[in-house]
């Protein structure tokens, strides 16, 4: 029992040094291949290397690597989190797993309905990409939010699933939904379909960059206060910023982490809206009864066939 005991033990010390890890990796990739600037530099995402590709060259920013780092880490998590689930639940790790899915399948329900209860993992991951994507930046790392291109990748993921369910009652039903409520508003209906995956990645993105500036700019500034308030001190004193202490602290709170977790959930309940709201529900249930009646008849005739042969 001992020996069970300390493999299992074990065990979480590697899944724990497995979600530590990425974050590491990412930390010593980003002081191995930053370039030594001096003041202010607020600037994209560092190109690491070029894959040749036949149409055109796929860079590989360090916006991506940091991505997967994430994934790595939000897999070793829920590894962790899983481990040694049992019918009743006897410890709080699985008591936390627990409310952290009847949360979140709450929340599906009560934002799209019971047909769509299988969304809860979608939405989980979500917000778990997405927050620690952006909480990434108070290591120092470049959050992955904070580049257009991966949000935007989302927010086409989230665009082909409402499409997806757009589509439950057929392309003339699409076709359909477009001219509605009259036919002349058909071209303002398009532009609006295409607006949707582009302002969820630009709110995304902006809200989660401009705050990554801001917080930049004021440390900036806080240093250049401090000089002129206090660089009358003698020696090393001058030169301590000491406005820096605590304020970019109190900046990140809000920038780094509320605001990135309130993104994730906006984000979220904006992926919940969309899909639930652009599924044709009542429509699809007409269908269905219809080839389901259909369906009747024609078995119903097949059984009367047999019984006069």
């Amino acid at each position: 029992m001992r020996s069970k005991s300390r493999r299992l033990t074990a065990v979480d010390i590697l899944l724990i040094i497995l979600m530590i890890l990425p974050f590491a990796i990412g930390i010593l990739l980003k002081v191995l291949t930053a370039p030594p600037s001096e003041g202010i530099s607020i600037t994209g995402a560092r190109v690491y290397f070029t894959i040749p590709m036949p149409i055109q060259d796929l860079p590989i920013t360090e916006a991506q690597v940091n991505s997967v780092l994430v994934l790595i880490s939000i897999f070793a998590l829920c590894l962790f989190m899983t481990r040694g689930l049992k019918v009743k639940a006897d410890s709080k790790r699985q008591h936390a797993v627990e409310w952290i899915v009847e949360k979140v399948e709450g929340l599906v329900k009560d934002s799209m309905g019971d047909y769509f209860a299988g969304f809860a993992p979608f939405i989980a991951a979500i917000i778990a990409l997405s927050a620690l994507s952006s909480l990434s930046s108070l290591l120092g790392l470049y959050p992955p939010t904070s580049d257009l291109n991966v949000v935007a990748g989302w927010a086409v993921l989230v665009f082909a699933l409402i499409t997806y369910y757009k589509f439950k009652c057929g392309p003339l039903g699409y076709l359909k939904g477009l001219a509605e409520p009259v036919a002349f508003l058909t071209p303002m209906n398009i532009i609006s379909e295409v607006a949707t995956p582009v302002s969820m990645a630009f709110r995304h993105y902006g809200n989660v960059l401009s705050g990554t500036v801001v917080a930049a700019l004021v440390a900036a500034g806080l240093q250049g206060l401090s000089a002129m308030v206090f660089g009358w001190l003698p020696g090393a004193l001058g030169d301590f910023p000491f406005l820096q202490i605590g304020i970019p602290a109190v900046l990140s709170i809000y920038f780094d982490v509320f605001s990135g977790c309130l993104q994730a959930y906006i984000f979220a309940m904006l992926t919940m809206m969309y899909v639930s709201g652009g599924f044709p529900a009542e429509d699809y249930e007409k269908r269905k009864e219809k080839k389901q009646a259909r369906k009747n008849k024609q078995n119903n005739i097949h059984k009367e066939n047999l019984e006069v042969n």
